[in-house]
């Protein structure tokens, strides 16, 4: 049985300063848990009976996990979600991964990305295109928000989030840089991309100029209707589509 103090605490990771003062992050959800014990990150699990005895076998395989048996009318209070499910994990947050050479691989870039759904939405996009690593700049998100978390589908476990300062990358100059814009070349005419920087930038502003300056190339996906811009995920999602296969 939990105690008001821990349910508390686990309320508290819903808030981004309680997040970084402990280092921890909470992930819930019937897809999303299962691949976080996967991947070995999951700390502590709070979940009702019957789903602990349908993943009795994953549970068996992470060692030193702590499953706590909740009533449903609990878990609605550990929940961050409109309709909770039957699990709630508790994560560490990863280190600061150590920097790496950007040579040798794509790497997305993000600015200023405000909606934790599209944040969660690119990550499971990189996810899928076998994108590993994700800096987004320091205006970004939360990537460890509970909507974020939920929006990766489970992508969250195996990409590389990292925050940091984008213009830093791009003056080393190390790979291409390719910046999404409204205004630039067509993505049809470049060829596959197997190492560069891609840039995504803010809902609603785009890419800040100074960025842009920076960029090896100005992309844009042709557009064919009347429509004034593209969702950043659903942006992405094309470029990637298209740059990487």
């Amino acid at each position: 049985m939990l105690s008001k103090a821990q349910i508390k605490y686990i309320q508290s990771l819903q808030h981004k300063k309680y997040r970084q003062k402990s280092g921890q992050y909470i992930a819930e959800g019937d897809k999303i848990v299962p691949e976080l014990l996967r991947g070995g990150r999951v700390r502590e699990l709070y979940a009702a009976a019957d789903w602990i005895a349908e993943q009795e076998a994953l549970l068996a395989k992470v060692p030193g996990l702590k499953v706590v048996d909740v009533a449903l009318p609990v878990l609605k209070q550990l929940s961050a979600l409109t309709t909770p499910g039957k699990v709630v994990a508790l994560l560490d947050i990863p280190p600061a991964p150590p920097a790496v050479p950007l040579t040798g691989a794509v790497t997305l870039a993000l600015e200023g990305i405000q909606d934790p759904g599209n944040l969660g939405t690119i990550i499971r996009i990189a996810d899928w295109f076998g994108i590993a690593r994700v800096i987004c700049s320091p205006d970004c998100v939360d990537a460890y928000n509970p909507k974020t978390i939920q929006a990766t589908m489970g992508s969250i476990a195996r990409v590389q989030v990292a925050e940091g300062e984008l213009a830093p990358l791009l003056q080393q100059g190390a790979v291409p840089s390719y910046a999404a814009t409204l205004h630039g070349r067509s993505i049809v005419e470049f060829a596959p991309v197997k190492a560069g920087l891609l840039l995504i930038g803010n809902e609603s502003r785009g890419l800040s100029q100074p960025l842009q300056d920076l960029c090896t190339y100005r992309i844009t996906i042709p557009r064919l209707g009347g429509a004034e811009s593209l969702n950043a995920a659903v942006a992405t999602g094309i470029i990637c589509g298209r740059l990487l296969i």
